[in-house]
Formats: C-alpha cells, sequence, structure tokens
C-alpha cells in the first residue's frame, strides 16, 4: 500500500524523537510504501482532482539517537492525485492557523474523491486542542474561554491561581501563572487577550503539575498502557518538553485510564484515529488531535511499540 504523510519536509525530521518517523519506519517494516509530501505542496486546479508533489523514501537505518544522520533516500519525486494513495496521514504541526485551515479544505475534497485521510479533515476543524476540552466539562478543572479582560479578572478574583493561555499555542508557547497576588496580571491579559481582539482561556491552577502533565495516546479509541509524564524542571511552570520538561514514561493509572476510556468513548465516530490527551492530576487539559507525539519516548523507556499500536489501529480503520 501506498502511505502518503502530510507533514514537513525531510530536513526538518529529528528522528531521535520524531513520531511521524516512528509511523513511516513501522509502515515500511510491514512492506508499505512510503511517501511525503507537505502542506505548501497540495493543490487543487479546477476540474481536477487535489494532488501533491510528493517524494517517494526509503527510511535507512540509524541509531535510535540520531541527530544529524542521514535517515531517508529520496527514490522519486512527482505529482499524484490524494485519492490514489491506500491512505494520507495528516501530520503536520500545529498552530491551526489559517493556511492549516485550508490546507483541511484540500484534504477534504481529497476525501470526497476517494482518499483516506487519517485523522479526518473535519474532525482536526472540529476539535480545536484546547477548546475541544469543554465538551467534557466534568473532567476539567474550571475553564473560562473569554476575549473581555474584565471576566479574566473576575476569574482570578474567583479562583486565586489560574492558568492563562492561547488557544494556538503549542509546546507551552504563551502559559502564565497567576496566583493570589496578581501580580503581573494586567500586563499578562493585555499580551495574550490584545485589547479584545484575541481569545484567552483561563483555567484553575492544579498544583499535580509538579507531578507532570502527562500525555495519554488514544488509538481508534484504545488506550495505550503507557503515557509520558511531562515534569516541570527549574522552577517552571509548564511541563511541555518543548519548554525543557523532563519526559517520564510511566504506566497509565487507573484515574487517567477512565478519564480516556470516556473521551474515547464521548468522540467515537468522529474520525479521530490518533489522539493525544494531556490530563494533570485528575484533570484534563487538552485533547490533540494534529500531530500528537510521545510514540519515541515511549518506546524508547518502555518498549511498547507505540509504532505498531498505531498502525494495528490504523489496519482496523481501514477494514472497517
Amino acid at each position: 500500500m501506498d502511505v502518503l504523510f502530510v507533514a514537513y519536509p525531510v530536513e526538518d525530521f529529528k528522528v531521535y524523537k520524531d513520531t511521524t518517523y516512528v509511523m513511516m519506519r513501522e509502515a515500511q517494516r510491514r512492506g508499505h510504501a512510503v511517501w511525503l509530501t507537505t502542506p505548501r505542496d497540495v493543490f487543487w486546479q479546477s476540474g481536477q482532482t487535489v494532488q501533491a508533489q510528493v517524494q517517494r523514501l526509503h527510511l535507512l537505518d540509524v541509531a535510535a539517537d540520531a541527530h544529524t544522520q542521514q535517515w531517508a533516500q529520496v527514490q522519486a519525486s512527482k505529482t499524484k492525485a490524494l485519492r490514489d494513495f491506500g491512505v494520507v496521514l495528516m501530520r503536520a504541526d500545529p498552530p491551526f492557523d489559517s493556511e492549516y485551515f485550508y490546507a483541511t479544505h484540500l484534504l477534504e475534497q481529497a476525501q470526497r474523491e476517494g482518499a483516506r485521510v487519517f485523522n479526518s479533515p473535519r474532525a482536526l476543524r472540529d476539535h480545536p486542542e484546547k477548546l475541544a476540552i469543554m465538551a467534557c466539562a466534568d473532567l476539567i478543572s474550571p475553564t473560562l474561554v473569554t476575549r473581555q479582560a474584565d471576566d479574566i479578572r473576575a476569574f482570578h478574583r474567583q479562583h486565586g491561581d489560574i492558568i492563562l493561555k492561547p488557544l494556538d499555542g503549542m509546546g507551552g508557547m504563551g502559559i502564565f501563572r497567576v496566583g493570589p497576588d496578581g501580580l503581573n496580571l494586567g500586563g499578562i491579559i493585555e499580551t495574550l487577550n490584545r485589547d479584545g481582539a484575541q481569545s484567552v482561556m483561563v483555567q484553575r491552577y492544579i498544583p499535580e503539575i509538579t507531578q507532570g502533565d502527562k500525555r495519554v495516546l488514544v488509538i481508534a479509541g484504545e488506550v495505550v498502557p503507557y503515557c509520558l509524564a511531562r515534569i516541570p524542571q527549574g522552577g517552571e511552570v509548564r511541563g511541555n518538553l518543548a519548554a525543557g520538561g523532563k519526559g517520564v514514561a510511566q504506566p497509565v493509572s487507573e484515574s487517567d485510564l477512565r478519564i480516556a476510556q470516556t473521551v474515547a468513548q464521548r468522540l467515537q465516530g468522529r474520525g479521530l484515529l490518533l489522539m493525544g490527551l494531556d490530563i494533570i492530576g485528575a484533570c484534563l487539559t487538552e485533547i490533540n488531535v494534529t500531530s500528537p507525539t510521545c510514540f519515541r519516548e515511549i518506546m524508547d523507556q518502555t518498549g511498547c511499540d507505540v509504532g505498531a499500536l498505531f498502525w494495528d489501529g490504523l489496519t482496523q480503520c481501514l477494514q472497517s
């Protein structure tokens, strides 16, 4: 089967930690042909199908911690219709900006033409990674989404210790904590809110962040048995690996399993093959659907072959 990954250029892969690379490696191991394109290389001309400039890759054997070693050979470059692939995997990174939005429309048109696209383009649009948790109010800490500075101040007065974040951030970007003293709250609101031009998510601070912001993976409705606890370092409030957090793989707890199974059940049938749930303490904090990560870290630390679990789940979806 020909498998197309819509991701980023070959030279931008960091194979020592890249989840998309793990997916590619397992696809090749199973005998599938691996192809790569980027959102900017997908196009639609009137009267034709949605197409892309694509590269056929052959993955090389590289060390697990390879940083600079060549990891793939480009065997062919051509233009192909997306519907001609056995499956199309959308793995472009956030932020979910207007160009990402337009890319989902092109992918949805390809879907209408017969392409099998995961995660579903419509599901990507319908489940913004921070807003999606609002459908699970019983699983989250008190949360407010607003463009009004006065609403944020009122939320702070009520809860005392809060976290503020932009809706389109990733990797811990733009996350602030404001304690009971309210220090710098006005400046943080101005930075994030931009005088009412941008929505802000505000949440009651969860002290259990010191034990890690846990990434729990759900594949085809099944919870991966290990998660990655991303533990803040050096006085940071953010556990994100991109913000310097330490990733520690551990078995999924009973509490986290209940949360993940509840989310999986509620979102069943929406075209979400892969979700990365972020859980702090007993609270769901994000539902990541654009390009969930942490496969490599969990695999390296536990031996749990998340790449194989992913392809087992994908194969099941293709056969259903």
